[in-house]
């Protein structure tokens, strides 16, 4: 792996043994759509090697990237709240190396092990408002008025 997980430097050891005994690798071509927003969020991805694009589809226009992942980062959280539908789509942008986790067994264990369900939820929710908070950053860049422009 070329970059540490944050989300697994998170999670107390015992609780990331746990978690990666559910991981399988998995590899994608350059190119490959990982899923498709509105498809089931079935399970979710650590990147290992590789970059993959995160999308939105705009009807009638190219479809924007919205966020680009690499080495160490998690792709895909829809699988933990209900109805388990991806907000968004992704592609790999070149040959991607993961580790592949199926949704419905970790959320299992979460449910059977509630310390390290507990664990695992807080630790999401933390790549979850990195996230958050770098789209209101780029927003800001994006329409925040410029002192040189029109306010």
């Amino acid at each position: 792996m070329s970059g540490p997980s944050p989300l697994l430097l998170s999670l107390p050891a015992a609780h990331r043994e746990r978690l990666l005994g559910l991981a399988h690798v998995r590899t994608f071509p350059a190119g490959h759509r990982l899923f498709e927003e509105e498809g089931d969020a079935d399970r979710f991805w650590l990147i290992r090697q590789g970059e993959i694009a995160l999308d939105l589809h705009a009807p009638g226009k190219r479809t924007p990237v919205i966020e680009t992942l690499g080495p160490g980062q998690q792709v895909g959280w829809s699988w933990i709240f209900p109805p388990y539908r991806w907000h968004l789509g992704a592609r790999a942008l070149d040959a991607v190396d993961t580790w592949e986790f199926d949704a419905a067994k970790v959320r299992e264990l979460c449910a059977m092990e509630t310390e390290f369900g507990y664990e695992l939820m807080r630790c999401c929710a933390a790549v979850i408002a990195d996230r958050l908070q770098a789209t209101r950053i780029r927003l800001l860049d994006l329409y925040a008025p410029r002192p040189d422009g029109p306010a």
